[in-house]
């Protein structure tokens, strides 16, 4: 399985952003797509996952300003953010796995995408 992350960029405070997550190869394996990020000189911490049929996880620091969907047709898992604020300024990760469990921890994912950057400006 590969994965593709894209959608990051720069964003003054208060401004939305899309990141898309395409994926590729044996998809069929997967259970749930999960974003995570790391901040500089942070660990990576799960941001929100989506699990197969469609139920979704978020971090508390992100409900209800970030939404994860996923498009079958697409192989492509989105998260839209809305609200950014400069806390949320890191380099975001999506990631896969053949299991629908223990989805906020990224030691049980399977397959990561590279990284896309989200730096937003006060």
């Amino acid at each position: 399985v590969q994965l593709q992350a894209s959608g990051g960029g720069l964003v003054q405070a208060g401004g939305s952003l899309r990141l898309s997550c395409s994926a590729s190869g044996s998809i069929l394996s997967i259970n749930a797509v999960g974003w995570f990020r790391q901040a500089p000189g942070k660990e990576r911490e799960f941001v929100a996952a989506i699990a197969w049929k469609g139920s979704t996880y978020y971090a508390d620091s992100v409900k209800g300003r970030f939404t994860i969907s996923g498009d079958n047709a697409k192989n492509t898992v989105y998260l839209q953010m809305n609200s950014l604020n400069p806390e949320d300024t890191a380099v975001y990760y999506c990631a896969a796995k053949r299991t629908r469990t223990m989805l906020v921890l990224s030691s049980t994912y399977d397959y990561w995408g590279q990284g896309t950057l989200v730096a937003v400006s006060s």
